[in-house]
């Protein structure tokens, strides 16, 4: 029995890898210098939030985007690896010696089976920790208050009074900035300890130095009964930090840096709750279909690299696999959104563009190799 890889396996694994490695340095260095430091330095000199922070803040940043980024990376580096065997003949040779397209398409994906599954490991360990350690340190450097939350929201104290809001953002219209906050519960309690009131208010907006509440709903609870009051909008007098609600808003409501047990665990507590999980489920399924969509795309893309071997053109073959590819990606976006809309099974929108990009796939082998 033949061992297994086989001494092609090896050598055409060596040579995708090594494009591979390459193409994902350059586009994590470069997607970490303009929209990750670009970005951070925008936010230095508030509180104390530094340049050496900023910088802190993108190195633990470093391993969520190379999850991020691994396949496009794998669909390029795979393009590349492969060109760079077609322009020396070397597929020509391996072709000569008796081995299918489809088996040298093997090598490659079982060279990106390593890697996927690595990335795989660190999208549930490493990349989540790390980012969660980046959003802690710029949270603690802006602001020294602290503010606790966990898959039911955002949580503040102020007093007596406990606020809950299950989402939160901030908004801006007209170069005019305010902080939102929906589904929003102020827990109030009495100089004995005791719960005097709960209000629920459908949103919070702070706008010009004032809380405003609206669709207000309070229940107040006396000696022996419980009054209950509803008005359109109020406002709240409160001194909350608003700085810290902001940068707290922007950093806790982010299902996709959860990994798919925080995800489980968030999806349980909100249906519990009768909340929307529809994010958490959306970036749950995600993670699941991520080794399939790397595989699938490419798979898709390797086809174009064949097409080198007797009509040349390499250059726009590459550049039409890219493109092919990476319209996956847009397919399969457009897929999970209209799940999103028209609440379907999350399951299945990431399920239908990877059967049909695997049909397509089959397509294309089978086109080339007539």
């Amino acid at each position: 029995m033949m061992p297994f890889p086989k001494i092609h396996d090896l050598y055409i694994g060596r040579v995708v890898l090594g494009s591979v490695l390459l193409t994902w340095a350059v586009l994590i260095g470069l997607d970490a210098t303009i929209s990750g430091m670009l970005n951070e330095m925008s936010d230095v000199g508030t509180g104390n939030y530094d340049f050496l922070a900023a910088l802190t803040n993108v190195a633990y940043s470093l391993p969520r985007r190379a999850y991020v980024l691994f396949p496009t990376s794998a669909v390029i580096g795979a393009l590349l690896g492969l060109g760079q065997l077609a322009a020396s003949s070397e597929l020509t040779v391996l072709r000569a010696l008796g081995l299918s397209r489809r088996r040298i398409s093997l090598s490659v994906v079982l060279s990106l089976v390593v890697l996927t599954a690595s990335m795989v490991i660190a999208g549930e360990t490493v990349a989540p920790w790390a980012q969660r350690r980046a959003d802690t340190l710029k949270a603690a450097a802006k602001s020294k208050d602290v503010i606790v939350a966990q898959y039911s929201g955002l949580w503040a104290r102020e007093g007596d009074v406990f606020l809950n809001a299950q989402t939160g953002q901030e908004r801006s219209e007209n170069g005019r900035q305010w902080i939102e906050l929906n589904d929003v519960r102020l827990f109030e309690l009495g100089k004995d300890g005791r719960l005097a009131s709960i209000t629920h208010a459908g949103s919070a907006e702070h706008r010009e130095g004032e809380w405003i509440l609206r669709k207000v709903e309070r229940t107040r609870f006396e000696p022996k009964t419980a009054v209950r009051t509803t008005v359109a909008e109020e406002r709240w007098a409160s001194q909350l930090d608003i700085a810290a609600l902001a940068a707290s808003a922007r950093d806790i409501w982010r299902p996709r840096y959860l990994t798919a047990g925080q995800l489980k665990d968030g999806i349980e507590y909100r249906e519990r709750n009768g909340l929307d999980s529809s994010e958490f489920q959306e970036h749950y399924w995600g993670r699941w279909f991520y080794p399939v969509n790397v595989l699938v795309l490419c798979l898709l893309a390797i086809p174009f690299a064949f097409g080198s071997l007797r009509s040349g053109g390499m250059g726009k073959r590459l550049f039409l696999g890219i493109v092919f590819s990476l319209g996956f990606w847009l397919v399969q976006t457009q897929f999970v959104r209209l799940a999103g809309v028209f609440k379907f099974d999350y399951r299945i929108a990431y399920m239908i563009p990877a059967l049909v990009m695997v049909g397509l796939s089959i397509w294309l082998f089978k086109r080339r190799s007539s």
